[in-house]
């Protein structure tokens, strides 16, 4: 399990494979992690209630707001570390490791107590109908079981492929969602268990994810093994990964505030929509793995390469992982969408919910690309160490403007089309401020890297 073979050389050579070959790993990962909720859906869809599925649907909100934040870090633990490697300190690597798993621990464990105790409060926040409520806190304190699982699973990925390894964190997913499904199976429709299984199951496979991931680094090369005793802060890089991982965290939650506030306008439409809603909206979500892994891609290879002084590879990371995603994710989004009606029966085959189903997918998933504009950029930018620019932009650009969207002009055009018309106009004015910012930025980052290069230079020459 030590072996280098796994690891991407991300300094040398041609870029392009390698993006390809590091983001092929973290775009199936990202999907399997989606389908733990969509095998959840499928099977209560398939074997229980409307008012199960709905229940299961209208928690896939509040789950990304409130581990958006802790993931978010995990990106700055993949930066921290890759910048060590780039630069060549591979001395202060372990210290690092060993405080990314620390947070990993200390964050599953706060997310857990909180979820536990706030899910009620957070659900009528929401607005969750009260045909469903019940059911819907049974489920979200199930799953916040499974918090430490989630934080060690993603913290422990992270640095992984912070050396270049995106092939075993795959390959733990892989085995928990073959088993959540399984699971799924046996607990809805053996035991009968609906809301309660798949939530039971999601807790089990999460926990086996996090197990084989820790098991990984407890056998890694010695500058990244993980040693239980080892575990503890180390203020150095506990300050810098947060420095890093706090803005795209709260850029995270942004985000996903931005869909709360949009899934409680779905609540007011009914049961239907929300079950409609929720299965149209996983086919999208397969569209936002593919980018959001090409955006951790370019987030590791920049950060590799800043930390190298190598600016020319920095930006041709950037375009090159643009294109390829570009490429990949119009191809898998006309195929969906030419499959929309006869992929939407897994989940249901009521025709009230596939005509909600519909709606999310002609005004959302078509137009799904348009995120690349912001995605790749903004992941360049914390390769940068810049991290604070694109959670400011994502802020006005989702949050805010989806906000007044559906406070002001909702109420006076209200339609399921209206509401989800959204998502392609705030994803059309974040990317062109963010592609703004980056050139902005680059430059002045860039500037700052060759007077650092001419100064050790002159040093070396001294």
């Amino acid at each position: 399990m030590r072996s280098r073979r796994n690891d991407i050389d991300m300094l040398h050579g041609p870029l392009a494979g390698k993006l390809f070959l590091f983001a092929l790993p973290l775009a199936a990962s990202a999907v399997l992690q989606q389908l733990f909720n969509a095998a959840d859906l499928a099977v209560v869809g398939n074997f229980a209630t409307p008012q199960a599925m709905a229940a299961v649907g209208s928690n896939g909100s509040v789950i990304s707001l409130l581990v958006s934040l802790f993931v978010g870090m995990s990106v700055g633990a993949n930066v921290v570390i890759a910048n060590l490697i780039g630069a060549g300190r591979r001395e202060d690597i372990n210290d690092a490791v060993h405080t990314v798993v620390a947070l990993a621990l200390a964050s599953g464990a706060f997310l857990m107590a909180a979820g536990m105790l706030l899910a009620p409060r957070i659900l009528r926040m929401m607005g969750a109908p009260e045909e469903v409520m019940s059911l819907a806190v049974v489920y979200l304190r199930i799953y916040f079981v499974g918090m430490p699982a989630i934080m060690l699973y993603n913290f422990g990925s992270a640095v992984l492929r912070s050396h270049g390894d995106s092939r075993r964190p795959f390959m733990s997913l892989t085995l928990a969602g073959i088993v959540n499904v399984l699971l799924n199976l046996l607990f809805v429709i053996v035991f009968r268990l609906h809301v309660i299984g798949v939530g039971l199951a999601t807790v089990l496979s999460n926990y086996l994810a996090a197990g084989l991931t820790v098991a990984f680094l407890m056998n890694e090369q010695p500058e990244y093994r993980l040693r239980p005793a080892k575990i503890r802060f180390k203020r150095e890089y506990l300050v810098s990964v947060l420095k890093i991982g706090v803005p795209a965290g709260i850029q995270g939650m942004v985000f996903s505030l931005s869909n709360v506030v949009i899934q409680t306008a779905v609540n007011s439409f009914g049961a239907n929509c929300i079950a409609g809603n929720t299965a149209g909206q996983n086919f999208e979500f397969i569209s936002y793995c593919i980018i959001n892994a090409f955006g951790q891609t370019v987030v590791t290879f920049v950060s590799q390469n800043y930390g190298a002084g190598d600016a020319a590879r920095c930006k041709k990371a950037l375009r090159e992982g643009a294109l390829i995603c570009l490429g990949i994710d119009i191809a898998v989004l006309a195929a969906l969408y030419a499959g929309r009606y006869t992929a939407i029966r897994l989940f249901t085959t009521d025709p009230a919910i596939i005509e909600f189903a519909m709606v999310r997918i002609r005004y959302a998933m078509a137009f799904h690309f348009l995120c690349i504009t912001y995605e790749l950029p903004a992941g360049a930018l914390r390769g940068l160490n810049w991290s604070v620019v694109p959670a400011l932009i994502s802020m006005l650009g989702t949050c805010a403007f989806r906000l007044v969207y559906v406070l002001v002009y909702l109420p006076t055009h209200r339609s399921m089309e209206t509401l989800i018309s959204v998502y392609p106009i705030s994803w059309v004015l974040t990317g062109i401020v963010m592609i703004t910012a980056y050139f902005i930025v680059s430059r002045k980052a860039f500037g700052e890297l060759g007077v650092r290069s001419e100064e050790r230079g002159v040093g070396e020459g001294d």
